[in-house]
């Protein structure tokens, strides 16, 4: 810790020692976490209204998905089902970049044809 850390501890029990920080609002309570402070402001009621409804917004839904084809992927020993899966990981990354969230498959070009040659998957068509 650097001095300045130090100072606030130090200030900060003191202040619990004479009582001051005691009958703060909401003392004892657990903090509102909900509120998502990484989401634009504009777009928090939106994002609210949807959580709400049980619904994901589009890019963690399609992330979500991802995974679940990767890890179809990875266990997949059939080269037809492997070369599905390959093609429909390509298809979600494209539509995640399509809404303006990069995909973690493109975050580096050559991560797709590594992992493809990785686990021997054709990429011809059926």
């Amino acid at each position: 810790m650097d001095i300045i850390d130090r100072i606030a501890e130090r200030r900060i029990e003191e202040a619990m020692a004479r009582g001051e920080l005691d009958d703060l609002p909401g003392t004892g309570k657990p903090l509102a976490l909900d509120e998502d402070a990484l989401v634009p402001a504009e777009l928090r009621m939106a994002y609210r209204v949807l959580k709400n409804a049980g619904c994901l917004p589009p890019a963690v839904a399609l992330r979500r998905e991802m995974r679940s084809v990767e890890a179809l992927l990875a266990r997949s020993e059939d080269d037809a089902n492997r070369a599905r899966a390959t093609r429909r990981l390509s298809m979600l990354a494209a539509r995640l970049d399509a809404c303006g969230h990069r995909s973690p498959l493109w975050l580096e070009r050559s991560y797709h044809e590594r992992l493809v040659t990785r686990l021997g998957a054709s990429t011809g068509s059926d």
